[in-house]
């Protein structure tokens, strides 16, 4: 309010004569250097290009009554928009609106020469209402336009455009608080690229170390999700695997490593392929663990890692868990109740060098979901592990397993996380056919292979396989058990595994050796033919390592 007091008799006021204006008009709620400082806040807490791009223009649009604002990045001559408000396309000039792209356009500097012009000089310039300017630039503020060129380590970063409809005067604190908000966005929008750059390399890591997709597995069905924490710039360590194993087993693993770092991301992709090494070999759930904590303690690493291991007999619905100071697996039985199958655990990986890891048994029925998951989905800072581990498992108990996928989806949801997630769930159909297994200690005697033949045959018969569709099985047997007696010393076991009609025969020896496929034998050769034989009558062959050397097995279509 302003104004005068009007004397009246004997020294005594007569009247107040003035005007009364609004307060919120004339002088802002905070000062330009206050907002500077909350805009240099605000940018210190950006992580990501679009991080710094929405403080920009939370900062400036509503303060200066400004009706648009862009702030886009300068690319090979063009202005790649990071973010634009309004964010309709209606909003926005005809050139704009031609180079929309999925959610911002991408607008030709060429196109816009003042801006160019601009750009070159590398300060803020600033166009009153009626100035001449090219339709792309003009008609972002017919009442006033500024353009921010947003300079960074001696180049151009980018820019920022402010429009305004209306006429709009731009005063001395105005052209100030412009100034210096483009040289802070400048110095963030340079930064934040940096770390994006770490953050995609990470990705890219993470993404190449985890498995592209699932296998297909017999009687059961397997689907998983990982996603990046949406707070902070570097992915984690999260990571999931399926692993077929023989005899219809499945190892479902589930882990995380402490941190969030390109070396985390490293390391996750190290215990991934040690664990499945190991589990591949043979050897029992609690071993690999062992194993895998061994690896780790030698390898002298600053970090820590957290697993859960299960092993499932696919044929009998049973399985072995063993825990590495991780979440214990929830499962959902067919009834729709779920139950958190708490068990002793050993400790993380790479603490104890010689930690014991023990087995829990669970017991699964055709229908049963498993599902195995990482802290960063149910600890949070409103909630501890307990509470969301109970909301994970109603998630499960209100699901249905017929939809994995949709499952899978529900249960991550879409609120923002700290952590990164993995998670990792498996029906378990059982398996509709149920193989026929027979196994066989080949004793070092002159007839071992005949011997062999002899067991073949007679299993064979005993299975209901015809005479004339055993003489390619025989021929394989004898042809791996003659190998393997041979050329290894030690135990040698012959198993056969029947599954509809196709007849798997297994030899297993002592010896880490992988039998090489000759490529060129001679007509006086005495050796070398037998791998040859196996290959041409097999639908498939092939040699795996195993707990104390190796197993070479074929596949044989019986009908064929």
């Amino acid at each position: 309010m302003r104004g005068r007091m009007l004397p009246g008799g004997e020294g005594s006021p007569s009247r107040l004569v003035g005007t009364v204006a609004d307060a919120s008009t004339l002088r802002s709620d905070v000062t330009d250097v206050a907002r500077v400082q909350r805009l240099a806040a605000a940018l210190a807490m950006a992580g990501t290009v679009r991080d710094v791009s929405q403080a920009v223009v939370s900062a400036l649009r509503a303060p200066l009554r400004a009706d648009r604002i862009a702030l886009a990045e300068l690319e090979n001559e063009r202005l790649v928009v990071t973010v634009l408000d309004p964010p309709e396309p209606e909003s926005w000039p005809e050139l704009w609106r031609l180079e929309w792209r999925s959610e911002w356009p991408e607008a030709p500097v060429r196109a816009m020469p003042t801006l160019a012009t601009a750009l070159r000089e590398g300060r803020a310039q600033i166009w009153p209402a009626g100035t001449v300017l090219e339709p792309a630039l003009a008609d972002v503020g017919p009442g006033g336009l500024a353009v921010l060129p947003l300079p960074a380590a001696g180049r151009m970063a980018g820019a920022c455009l402010i429009g305004w409809d209306t006429p709009h005067h731009f005063d001395a604190d105005e052209r100030a608080l412009l100034t210096a908000s483009a040289g802070l966005a400048g110095q963030a929008l340079m930064r934040a690229h940096a770390l994006d750059a770490e953050h995609e390399l990470v990705g890219m890591l993470q993404r190449q170390l985890l498995p592209r997709r699932l296998p297909k597995l017999p009687g059961a069905v397997a689907v998983a999700r990982y996603l990046p924490s949406t707070a902070g710039l570097e992915l984690g360590g999260d990571w999931y695997d399926v692993i077929p194993l023989p005899d219809n087993h499945v190892a479902l693993v589930i882990g995380d490593v402490q941190g969030h770092s390109a070396a985390a991301a490293t390391l996750m992709g190290q215990m991934r392929t040690a664990l499945r090494a190991y589990a591949v070999e043979g050897h029992p759930p609690d071993v690999v663990v062992a194993h895998a904590n061994r690896l780790l303690m030698d390898l002298e690493s600053d970090l820590f890692v957290t697993c859960t291991y299960v092993d499932l007999d696919m044929e009998e619905g049973t399985a072995w868990c063993v825990r590495a100071g991780h979440l214990p697996p929830v499962l959902r039985h067919p009834d729709g109740t779920t139950e958190i199958a708490e068990s002793d655990g050993g400790p993380p990986l790479g603490v104890v060098a010689q930690a014991d890891f023990p087995m829990t048994p669970l017991r699964l029925r055709p229908g049963t979901l498993v599902a195995l998951t990482t802290d960063g989905l149910v600890e949070s800072t409103e909630a501890d592990i307990d509470v969301g581990m109970d909301r994970f498992a109603h998630g499960l108990a209100v699901s249905d397993p017929a939809h994995l996928g949709l499952v899978a989806d529900a249960l991550l949801g879409g609120a923002r996380r700290s952590d990164d997630v993995a998670l990792l769930l498996l029906r378990y159909d059982g398996m509709a056919t149920q193989p026929l297994r027979e196994t066989w200690t080949v004793w070092r005697v002159p007839e071992a292979a005949r011997h062999a033949r002899r067991f073949t045959r007679r299993t064979l018969r005993v299975w209901g396989v015809r005479e004339d569709a055993m003489d390619t099985a025989l021929l394989v047997v004898s042809e791996l058990v003659t190998n393997a007696l041979v050329h290894t010393g030690g135990q040698v076991r012959l198993d056969l595994t029947l599954i509809g009609r196709r007849l798997r025969v297994s030899v297993a020896d002592t010896s880490p050796r992988t039998p090489a496929k000759p490529t060129n034998i001679g007509w006086e050769a005495t050796g070398g033919r037998g791998i040859l034989l196996v290959e041409a009558v097999s639908a498939a062959w092939g040699s795996v390592p195993v707990s104390g050397g190796k197993q070479v097995w074929s596949e044989i279509a019986l009908d064929g």
